[in-house]
């Protein structure tokens, strides 16, 4: 790592940690998760001793991810929906702001590299971010123990960090995103709404425009259908909302094999035991490999467009 690149990260993460914006951010996303974790904690220790399964094969720390008594829901579905907010309120303003400000300029006119500047603020918001979802996975995998008094396996382990560097990559997209919104608008309201619609369209509408583009017949041979799932399953997986939530659903519950249709010939012979870990890394390869490939696609359109950038004051 260059110096310089080194300078302008340390104060990019100084800037992060001090911002008021940033601490309301993962205060509101740590609550709120810790909220569920919370009654997803009383609801298993009320189901826990009417179980006739031996304790060690209950996966209980997991379950603090993805359990919930019908008030809240679950940890997982909170950080999956609050998440992107993260990564667009760390960087919808990440180049506009110096740039209306005027100090991008002063920046540039330093014996600086251009995109040493752009690097700094991507990667400092990345590890931020990564730190911040590592503590709160061992904060709660903490006070499970405490609620539990039995500590996690290692695989149960492997599967929530796992889970955490899969939850800062989901974010990763929605950073470089705001970053590339950022040096496209001038003004910050302009570049956060941007983002915020982006962010509700692929929640809200887009499920909705599959399922009228490619909908799923129950009518037809099993070959058709099956073409009609594959096509439908196809076309969401363009979302990194689907990425993310079919990612966290293998990692997080071990009992999914997989994540389309099998058939009867299929599931001749299968034996109903959970995954280990390694299958399961296996089988979300292609959806961690789709937001690492998201991610990196949106931060090259912001580093071309950047570096061509005309900046000669507000």
């Amino acid at each position: 790592m260059r110096r310089t690149l080194s300078v302008l990260f340390r104060k990019e993460v100084a800037d992060h940690i001090h911002s008021w914006r940033f601490n309301i951010l993962i205060a509101l996303i740590a609550l709120t998760a810790l909220a569920s974790m919370y009654t997803a904690a009383q609801s298993i220790r009320d189901v826990v001793p009417k179980l006739d399964t031996p304790l060690g094969d209950v996966s209980l720390f997991l379950k603090l991810f993805t359990a919930s008594d019908g008030k809240l829901p679950t940890f997982v579905a909170f950080v999956g929906f609050l998440a992107p907010l993260l990564g667009l309120g760390m960087a919808f303003d990440a180049i506009s702001s110096e740039r209306n400000r005027g100090t991008l300029v002063r920046l540039l006119a330093q014996p600086l590299y251009r995109d040493d500047i752009i690097l700094a603020k991507w990667f400092a918001a990345l590890a931020v971010v990564g730190t911040f979802f590592l503590a709160l996975g061992f904060f709660v995998m903490g006070l499970g123990l405490f609620l539990f008094g039995i500590p996690p396996t290692a695989e149960e382990v492997l599967r929530i960090v796992f889970f955490l560097l899969v939850t800062a990559l989901y974010v990763a997209v929605w950073l470089s995103l705001a970053i590339l919104f950022s040096i496209r608008f001038r003004q910050a309201a302009t570049s956060v709404l941007a983002g915020i619609a982006v962010w509700l369209f692929f929640n809200l509408f887009y499920p909705m425009i599959v399922d009228l583009i490619a909908p799923i017949s129950t009518q037809g041979t099993v070959d058709e259908v099956l073409r009609q799932i594959g096509w439908h399953q196809f076309l969401s997986r363009l979302s990194p909302v689907t990425l993310y939530q079919e990612a966290t659903t293998i990692l997080l519950s071990p009992d999914v094999r997989t994540l389309g249709p099998i058939t009867v010939e299929q599931s001749v012979g299968a034996i109903p035991t959970p995954l280990p870990f390694g299958q399961s890394l296996l089988l979300i390869w292609p959806q961690v490999a789709g937001l690492v490939a998201m991610s990196v696609a949106l931060f090259g359109i912001s580093f071309t467009l950047f570096m061509r950038q005309d900046i000669r004051g507000r």
